[in-house]
Order: structure tokens, then sequence, then C-alpha cells
């Protein structure tokens, strides 16, 4: 397409000197089309943009190669190829086109998928004593001099966002047990639905969607509590997201700091919070607190 300054001259040309569409074609030496899709149309600029692009070499193999990049991206971040490996993967396969075809034409697929599939996220609310979400996280402890790794169970009420942690040598289902019948002491009821992570103390078999095999042991604690369990989706940590957030505020306060994580007596001590130590204003800390303590189940 002609440029901005041809499309001016020919324009001033015409309607300013009056020059008749031959003589402006002698002088630009362009075509009759050209000057009259200029004047006739009154556009000060044209622009020329492809409605299909034509893959020669990559056409053959698109169906072969949206396999390939679909079936990479749902592998860990360890085990992905790279698309040198992607391309003589194809080559290995008859494809004779070049590299960069294949890197720009993957290019294009990666955000055509990242505009199908954008994430959106809704935020969580609880009832008083709806749910509780529980999690593990590993901790470096100094024990009479000793370096010590330890597991430390996290509780927190999903409502008034009291918590109860409690450190164990080990992650056993005995513990798992422990902490949950310690935590409801301390909160002095239960709630109606428990958040758990997908942990093999708890869940034996993942199936699609929400649909999980538990322990048979796990689900006697769940019935004696009356809770139902709920387990959360693979690789999706904002559906416990306040646990999560518990675990780094716990580690910052109690193990990270100079002088924390340093202890003389064996494990098995609990950090408990009362309401006044939870987050939010005061007045706000208080009522969630006397809601949640309402709406609690006794502990049988």
């Amino acid at each position: 397409m002609k440029g901005v300054d041809t499309i001016a001259w020919i324009r001033r040309e015409h309607f300013v000197r009056g020059k008749s569409i031959k003589e402006i074609v002698r002088e630009l030496h362009v075509s009759r089309n050209t000057v009259r899709k200029v004047l006739r149309t009154g556009a000060t600029a044209f622009s020329y943009e492809r409605e299909v692009q034509p893959l020669p070499r990559i056409g053959p193999w698109r169906e072969a190669l949206d396999g390939l990049l679909a079936g990479n991206e749902g592998k860990p971040a360890r085990e992905r190829l790279t698309l040198i490996r992607i391309f003589e993967e194809l080559r290995s396969q008859g494809y004779e086109g070049s590299y960069d075809a294949l890197r720009r034409y993957a290019k294009g697929w990666r955000r055509a998928q990242a505009t199908m599939t954008a994430a959106a996220y809704v935020p969580l609310s609880f009832a008083p004593g709806e749910a509780y979400q529980f999690d593990w996280s590993h901790e470096i402890v100094l024990i009479n001099g000793t370096t010590v790794s330890v597991r430390v169970a996290h509780v927190r009420l999903c409502h008034s966002r009291m918590l109860f942690v409690r450190a164990y040598p080990r992650e056993t289902q005995e513990m798992v047990f422990d902490a949950h019948d310690r935590a409801f002491a301390f909160f002095k009821g239960c709630c109606t639905r428990g958040i758990d992570d997908n942990m093999k103390t708890a869940v034996d078999a993942i199936f699609v969607g929400k649909e999980r095999a538990y322990n048979r042991r796990f689900l006697q604690m769940c019935s004696h509590f009356l809770v139902d369990p709920v387990a959360c989706t693979p690789a999706s940590g904002w559906e416990k997201g306040q646990v999560e957030n518990q675990v780094g505020l716990v580690r910052e306060r109690f193990f990270n700091a100079p002088g924390r994580g340093q202890y003389s007596a064996p494990i098995g001590g609990q950090v408990s919070t009362p309401i006044d130590r939870i987050g939010g204003s005061t007045t706000e800390k208080v009522r969630r607190g006397i809601m949640e303590s309402a709406a609690r189940k006794p502990k049988f």
C-alpha cells in the first residue's frame, strides 16, 4: 500500500492544483486504480490486514502440533519439553518446515490459550461455624542444641479466623486425629465442614472434580465430630487461602524471628490464640468470635 505522504501528494495535486488522474499517474508513476481509490474514498491512509495467515509448511501439521503443545502444557514445569525438542519430535514424524515457523506458531498458540483459559476467582465468605481449614507445614527448630525438622498442624476457623497451631515430629494419621481433637477442644466445638488438603492420611484416591475416596479411619474421625470433609482441588491453594496465609504468619512470628524456634522441651507444644489476637478491628474480632462460638457444634 502507498504511504500517507504519497496519498497526501495525490490529493493536493488533484484538489488544489486541479490536475487530472492521467497527469498524476504520469508524474507519480502509480496506477490509475490507486489514484481513483484515493480520490473516491477520501481516505488519508490505507492499511492492509490479512484475514487468513497462510501456513504452507505447518498447515498440514497443525493438528499434531496442537496436540504436542497441549500435552506439553499439561506436564509439570520440570518435565516440559523445549520448543527445540518439540521441533525435533515433529521432524521425526515428517515435518519439513523451519524451526522459526514452529516458534511463531507456538507463540500465537500460547497467546490464544491464555485468552481462552483466563482464570477467574470468586472471594470466599463463610457463615459462623460453617467451616474450618486444616494444613501442615514443615519447620526447622533447635531442640537442646540439635536442629530438628518438625511438622506443624494448622487449624483455622473460616469465619472468626481464630487459629490453632501444634507441632509434631511426623505427619502420621494419629497426629492428624490428635491435632483435630485438641483444636476442637480449644475452640469448644467443631464446624460443619472441614476443608483439607489432599493429604495421604486422609485421601486414598482423587477423582474428577471434588470426588474423593477418603481413608476409612479419617472418615470415622469426621463421623465422630459430625464434620463433612471437603478436599481442595490439586494445585488450588486459594481454596484454603486462610490457612495458607496462617502458615506464613506463624512461621514469621514463631520460627524465623531471631531467638525463636529454640526449645528445651520435647515437641508437642501448641500455639492457641484467644479472640484478641485474630485479624481485624477489636469490635469486629469480638463480634465474629461471639457469633462463631454460638454457631459451633459441641465437641463430642
